[in-house]
């Protein structure tokens, strides 16, 4: 079974947005199915992270939904933030006091406890938070970072404490893990590592189809690097100003909607990366979403994967 044909998580329809008169987005819709990582790029402006907090909750549409699946076969609205959705930044949210171990439990702490139990009941607590760390140390084992869990924020490379704060997210079993430009801090080297992270856990997703189980992962990635958006997602995004708007009927710009929606590639972690096998699909997102030039009508470059 692909990927595709099971349980649609994020299902973003028809969404509008505008600030101060001026149009962002325009009729964006999308769907994310379980288990997929989701590339998604675009000019810089085009309202990429507008509709990334619009998945947060953090912002709401104008107009359209942004729905999360409930589990169940039906959606409920995206409002508010929510910890069934994990959000990573460029900029590691790591608690500076806190060990690797710690950061990674921090999550289960403050979503099941208050101040008041943690500070008057400690005998109780202590061993509800001794369940925690013990969960977070197996995380760190998944990914790599036995070694590392004592140590703090300033004792860590960039590399590890990004993936200390990708399985600070996880640990919490979101339905989708949102990630915005989580690598670009990072040098060349450390980046690759953390691009063959992704990939370790679209392999998971595939051996748990294997075994007639459900994705664990599923995955929306904001990159502005084109050959890493094919390279870690199996499906990319084209969110894009540039469209056929004027043939539509519109005298001024709308918004920018997504023009580009194809599978892309999937890699093995240990697979040696072959830039020539990218050429093709990076020339066409360059044309189709970047060029400013590009009149193909932008229903031509949807294709669900």
């Amino acid at each position: 079974m692909a990927m595709s044909d099971g349980e649609i998580v994020l299902k973003i329809d028809s969404v509008d947005k505008s600030y101060s008169g001026r149009q962002i987005l325009s009729c964006v819709s999308a769907d994310v199915y379980r288990g997929q990582i989701v590339a998604l790029v675009g000019p810089s402006g085009c309202g990429k992270s507008t509709l990334l907090r619009m998945v947060t909750g953090t912002e709401t549409p104008d107009k359209g939904n942004v729905l999360l699946s409930d589990g169940m076969g039906g959606y409920n609205s995206i409002v508010k933030p929510d910890r069934d959705r994990g959000i990573v930044y460029q900029r590691y949210s790591l608690y500076p006091f806190m060990t690797a171990q710690e950061n990674v439990a921090a999550g289960l702490l403050f979503d099941t406890t208050n101040l008041w139990k943690r500070a008057f009941i400690r005998r109780a607590f202590k061993k509800q938070y001794n369940d925690y760390l013990d969960r977070a140390a197996i995380m760190l084992d998944e990914f790599g970072l036995s070694a590392a869990r004592h140590l703090y924020p300033s004792q860590m490379s960039g590399g590890m404490q990004q993936r200390v704060a990708i399985a600070q997210a996880l640990i919490m079993e979101p339905k989708i893990l949102l990630l915005d430009e989580p690598f670009g801090a990072l040098d060349e080297a450390t980046r690759e590592d953390m691009q063959r992270t992704l990939l370790n856990l679209y392999e998971k997703n595939v051996k748990a189809l294997q075994r007639n189980q459900p994705p664990p992962y599923t995955i929306l990635i904001i990159t502005h690097e084109i050959n890493e958006a094919i390279y870690v997602s199996d499906r990319i995004f084209g969110l894009s100003q540039h469209w056929d708007w004027e043939d539509a009927g519109f005298t001024k710009s709308p918004g920018a909607r997504i023009i580009y929606d194809k599978a892309a590639p999937t890699y093995h972690a240990s697979d040696t990366r072959n830039y020539e096998v990218f050429a093709d699909q990076k020339n066409a997102i360059l044309s189709k979403v970047f060029d400013p030039e590009y009149t193909q009508k932008w229903e031509d470059d949807i294709k669900q994967a």
